[in-house]
């Protein structure tokens, strides 16, 4: 009851939404792998984006941080004039979820995003109106420049990302999978030199993200609180589940973000 009565209260204030609480609570079983994932309960990842074109087909996911800001991948190339950020968005197909599609102001990409090496690979979207929070909409936590990461966290990506490396076979509603955080070292045992301290691995476990779910989330759970740790980037073309992915390291970045969000 208590819960209850906080939720009312914030909808109520109708200000500061908690960030990283899902008002719909996701449910995870561990044995499934987006590669391998699971469909997620509608509305239980808030701050899933869906990039879309005007023709309303979704090419990139995102993370809504604030009222105003969504972060993504800088590969997603996101084009203020042409593409829309969607939230609230569970089944593409459906014409009946209550969206809300709204126009980007800017696009800032990472000075020092780098197309070859994908080192950088993060961009901010401000939105040309802001965010109404609702029980389906609402923020995920930044992690902080000092984020810990502990063995043993539950992490989950989300997206729409293809279903498999072969094939362009993509799922209408959104999935989601559990995976294994993996150290810079058993992922550089992989990846080689390509893996940079602005980089995170996760996967490698019989599960992976794939294309489509570039930009999207990768959030671990802290307490009650889901936090944003990684964007996903890039892997494997054909999205191999024994190839660990790699997400842009959002702690290394944080600093960048705020600034961003301050000056604009």
């Amino acid at each position: 009851m208590l819960l209850l009565s906080l939720t009312l209260s914030l909808v109520l204030l109708g200000s500061s939404w908690g960030c990283g609480v899902p008002a719909i609570k996701p449910a995870l079983s561990f044995s499934q792998r987006i590669v391998n994932g699971e469909n997620a309960v509608p509305g239980s990842w808030p701050w899933q984006v869906s990039l879309q074109d005007s023709s309303g087909f979704h090419f990139c996911g995102g993370s809504l941080i604030s009222q105003s800001w969504v972060v993504t991948a800088a590969h997603c190339n996101v084009s203020p004039g042409r593409h829309f950020v969607v939230l609230g968005e569970h089944d593409l197909s459906s014409n009946a979820e209550p969206l809300q599609v709204l126009s980007i102001s800017q696009a800032i990409t990472h000075p020092s995003w780098n197309p070859t090496t994908m080192n950088n690979d993060v961009t901010l979207l401000k939105l040309a109106s802001p965010a109404q929070y609702t029980t389906r909409i609402s923020p995920v936590c930044l992690a902080s420049s000092n984020e810990a990461l502990t063995e043993g966290l539950t992490c989950v990506t989300t997206g729409w990302g293809r279903l498999s490396g072969v094939g362009n076979v993509t799922p209408a509603h959104l999935r989601q999978v559990a995976l294994p955080l993996v150290t810079v070292n058993q992922c550089r045992q992989y990846w080689g030199s390509d893996i940079t301290d602005s980089m995170i691995c996760a996967g490698g476990a019989g599960a992976s993200s794939c294309q489509g779910d570039s930009g999207g989330p990768l959030v671990c759970q802290k307490g009650n609180t889901w936090v944003l740790i990684g964007i996903v980037s890039w892997g494997t073309k054909d999205c191999n589940v024994r190839a660990p992915a790699v997400y842009t390291l959002v702690s290394k970045f944080s600093a960048w973000i705020n600034q961003v969000i301050a000056y604009n």
